[in-house]
Parts: C-alpha cells; structure tokens; sequence
C-alpha cells in the first residue's frame, strides 16, 4: 500500500484529476485476500485519500501466468543469471538495470516493519464491508470501492 500510495502522490495533480478510476489486480494469495481485514481496510483508505474509486480485481488460483508480475520476475531472474545478490545494494542496482517491456522499473528499498495479526473487530469490518461493492457474479474477485463522500 504504501508503494501505491507514493505512485499516486508522484503524479502530477493535472493528472490525478484526469483519473476517474483506479484498477488493482492482485494476485489471490493470503496476504492480499478479499477478506483481509487490513488490507480492505488500506484499500478504502486509499480510495478516501484520492478521491477515486477502486477496483480490486483478483486473478483466480493457481493462473498465475496470467499475472503480469509474475512474468517481470521470471525476467528478472534471468537478468540476475546467477549473479551473487550478496548485499542490499547489489539487489538494488540489478533490479534498476533490468528492462521489461522497454521499461525500467521504479525500485525502492522500504525498511518498514508492519506488524502481524492485527484484525479489525467484527463492528468495525461490518461497516468497511457496506463500503465494498462486490460484484454478485464474483464477490470474491471483484470488488469495488467507492470515496466517501
């Protein structure tokens, strides 16, 4: 989230204003799951924040190939080809050096430690959860956010 959060304040405001939507795809795994309290909950945060909607869209389990993430590490490995990541530094320069699709990528070091098992209670979550507008075809893998107003 807070890497969103620095992509969204990077843009020029011209820009921010022209955006009417913003569209998240995220992989399935458990950290970042349609029901994760913390996550939903830096989700509407966000969209509260920029003033746009947001939406979630979850590729289904197991089709990671599909993942356009998944496809810029297998580039990234082979870039590495073996080369002895023996200190953050070195990582760091490798990863900026790397080109997918013609691009470099925006590569930033975060030091922060976020802890573990924090849940929001089950009042709280019942009223983030009348915020998400979770498509009846796919509640689970669709799942809207609207700014309050």
């Amino acid at each position: 989230m807070d890497s969103l959060t620095d992509w969204w304040n990077d843009i020029p405001a011209p820009e921010q204003a022209a955006i009417t939507h913003i569209q998240l795809k995220v992989d399935n795994g458990p950290e970042s799951s349609g029901v994760r309290t913390q996550f939903l909950k830096r989700r509407v945060d966000f969209a509260d924040h920029t003033g746009k909607i947001i939406q979630l869209l979850y590729f289904p389990p197991y089709h990671s190939k599909y993942n356009p993430i998944e496809r810029c590490w297998g580039i990234l490995e082979q870039h590495w080809n073996g080369t002895k990541l023996v200190d953050v530094c070195t990582l760091l320069e490798w990863a900026k050096s790397m080109t997918w699709k013609g691009l470099h990528p925006i590569v930033k070091l975060r030091r922060t430690v976020y802890q573990r098992g924090i849940s929001l209670s089950k009042k709280v979550m019942r009223k983030l959860e009348a915020r998400l507008e979770r498509n009846p075809l796919l509640p689970k893998w669709d799942i809207l956010i609207r700014p309050a107003r």
